[in-house]
């Protein structure tokens, strides 16, 4: 499993995914769809054509919400995957909706199933609480990852001096589970036009974690990385 922080090459790991044929399931709880897939077009990849195709599906969590609180309807919030926000019962129907995304059709092994979480941390805002999110992670990982053998990207906000106790709590539990952390934030020296912020890259290991350091520039149809100190502006 992979965590994140903050993720602005977050388009680009998801044209990774696609390109490599994997099957998708991205669950947007921060944005909306056209939001993602006005960045994903800047990168040459169309979420919507991999949508119709069957290749990636994509819970709108903002348009769920809206249904939760707006239409009365039985029959719409008995398939809505958030209803558990109104129930006030555990995320079962967020990982079902999840597993039949993911799950093999046919009974066929197909190429590695990803699941793009988008923001973890938001749940607690809508009233979940920390042993929830961290209990619903663990069968995500369980069913995903051992025996569906694929991926589980987590992205979530931290912030250094936090006082949000929950959010930390849940921060450091799943930098914990996780195999590899990628950190994104911004530079400490403050705004420069030619390098955009860092990213770090830790591998997790029995041994000692093993951080790399990147740096970061956001192009109009592309983001370039390259080692601090070695931006195009320097060199």
């Amino acid at each position: 499993m992979a965590a994140g922080l903050v993720a602005p090459p977050l388009v680009v790991m998801i044209r990774l995914c696609l390109t490599a044929g994997c099957s998708l399931c991205f669950v947007a709880l921060a944005q909306s769809f056209s939001h993602y897939n006005v960045i994903a077009q800047k990168l040459g990849v169309n979420l919507a054509s991999a949508r119709d195709q069957g290749q990636l599906l994509f819970l709108e969590g903002l348009r769920s919400y809206t249904q939760l609180l707006f239409t009365d309807t039985p029959e719409t919030e008995a398939d809505n995957p958030l209803r558990f926000l109104r129930t006030g019962s555990d995320l079962r129907p967020l990982y079902d909706f999840i597993t039949a995304a993911l799950m093999p059709s046919g009974g066929e092994r197909g190429k590695c199933p990803v699941l793009i979480i988008d923001d973890v941390s938001l749940l607690l805002s809508l009233g979940v609480t920390t042993l929830q999110v961290l209990d619903f992670i663990h069968y995500c990982r369980a069913s995903v990852c051992s025996k569906y053998q694929g991926n589980v990207v987590c992205l979530l906000q931290g912030f250094e001096e936090s006082e949000d106790a929950d959010n930390e709590r849940l921060l450091k539990s799943l930098c914990h589970q996780s195999t590899l952390l990628l950190q994104v934030e911004g530079l400490v020296t403050g705004f420069c036009k030619d390098v955009h912020g860092e990213l770090t890259i830790t591998r997790r290991s029995q041994v000692r974690d093993k951080p790399v350091i990147y740096q970061y520039k956001i192009h109009d149809k592309t983001v370039s990385f390259f080692a601090r100190g070695l931006s195009a502006a320097v060199l």
